[in-house]
């Protein structure tokens, strides 16, 4: 048996243990340890066994982390979260229940994982679709690996990974979900500095005023001749008011209480119709 003697005095012995038939060096015997910490009152005693516990179990909490190196993050980042992960289970662990290293692996794997689910997604996808990932991306590794550098086709995937094909395809597309492109980002296909931003349509406001006009068109249709026509000469033909009178004969006041009348009605009607209702004319058919 080997014994460690931590930057605090304390001696932790650095006994081997056996683990799922494997047998890790970075596996200290600290059950006196943790038995002390225990019983002991929160204060500075307390806090100098807690960090002898985590010095002496850190370097089990980095090969964890070197577990998921090469998944888009730094091998540093995954090692301060796994640290994390470790001191979470040193103060959450209960001596009487079993080997810390049974509670603290799981612990630790998991504060890793819910890293990676929370953290490094540029597009929240729901776990499900991150799981389906997982899967299809560790089938289409294990399949290139054997067909020696051959992309699998999707059936191939969904055949290895025991998924439907619709399942591989969500998948698939999750992968692209995980990191993003700059909008300025120039297109692989493109020689003249195309890029993502150039591909994306913008709003056009005209559409709008064609909404306007297809939700008025009924109201105007049901309008007596006469308001219609003023209607007409004053927004399509830009008629002032007092053109407008002179032509129909009655005042300019006249004119102007008619055209305020109408506008109101119509605007009544579309907005009591609302959207996606259609009204029917006088004649019973559909506008």
């Amino acid at each position: 048996m080997l014994v460690e003697t931590s930057a605090h005095g304390s001696d932790i012995a650095a006994r081997p243990r056996v683990s799922g038939g494997r047998v890790h060096d970075d596996a200290p015997d600290t059950a006196a340890d943790f038995a002390r910490l225990a019983d002991l009152p929160e204060g500075p005693e307390r806090d100098a066994v807690r960090d002898q516990l985590t010095e002496a179990w850190l370097p089990m909490a980095h090969r964890i982390a070197g577990k998921f190196r090469n998944r888009g993050e730094a091998l540093e980042d995954l090692r301060q979260v796994a640290a994390l992960g470790l001191v979470k289970a040193i103060d959450r662990y209960e001596p009487g229940r079993g080997a810390f290293e049974s509670y603290a692996v799981p612990t630790i794997t998991g504060e890793i994982k819910r890293h990676f689910r929370d953290r490094m997604w540029a597009l929240r996808v729901p776990r499900r679709v991150q799981e389906l990932r997982n899967k299809v991306r560790m089938a289409r590794r294990d399949l290139t690996d054997a067909a020696g550098g051959a992309s699998p086709s999707v059936a191939e995937i969904a055949a290895h990974a025991g998924l439907t094909e619709e399942e591989v395809n969500a998948g698939l597309e999750a992968l692209e979900s995980f990191s993003t492109l700059s909008l300025d980002a120039e297109m692989s296909s493109s020689d003249d500095g195309f890029s993502l931003a150039d591909t994306i349509g913008s709003c056009e406001e005209a559409y709008d005023v064609v909404i306007d006009r297809e939700a008025a068109k009924e109201g105007l249709r049901r309008l007596p001749e006469r308001e219609r026509a003023i209607l007409y000469m004053r927004f399509f033909e830009d008629m002032t008011q007092s053109r407008i009178a002179d032509h129909l004969g009655i005042s300019q006041m006249h004119v102007s209480r008619l055209i305020s009348r109408c506008c109101a009605r119509v605007r009544d009607e579309v907005l009591e119709q609302g959207p996606g209702t259609q009204r029917r004319g006088d004649d019973g058919r559909a506008g």
